[in-house]
C-alpha cells in the first residue's frame, strides 16, 4: 500500500479590530457580516470569532464610523 502525503492547506488568519471611539454599537457588522464574526458587548461591536473571518471587508465596507479594521496575520 502506498501512502500518500498530506496536502498541507495554507490557512490564512486575520485580526479584526474595533476602535471602540468610533464605534456607536449600530449593530451594522453584526447584521452584515456572513460569518457571524461580531456580537455587540456592552453597546460595542465584539469581534468573537475572528478565526471565521474570509476577509470579505463587509464589515469595514458598512460600518458607517469606520471604526473597523481588517488586517492579514
Amino acid at each position: 500500500m502506498k501512502i500518500l502525503p498530506v496536502k498541507e492547506e495554507c490557512v490564512t488568519m486575520h485580526m479584526v479590530t474595533i476602535d471602540k471611539s468610533k464605534c456607536d454599537g449600530d449593530g451594522n457588522c453584526v447584521n452584515v457580516c456572513p460569518q457571524a464574526v461580531f456580537k455587540l458587548d456592552g453597546g460595542k461591536a465584539d469581534p468573537v470569532n475572528m478565526s471565521e473571518c474570509i476577509n470579505c471587508l463587509t464589515c469595514a465596507e458598512n460600518c458607517p464610523q469606520q471604526a473597523i479594521t481588517v488586517n492579514e496575520i
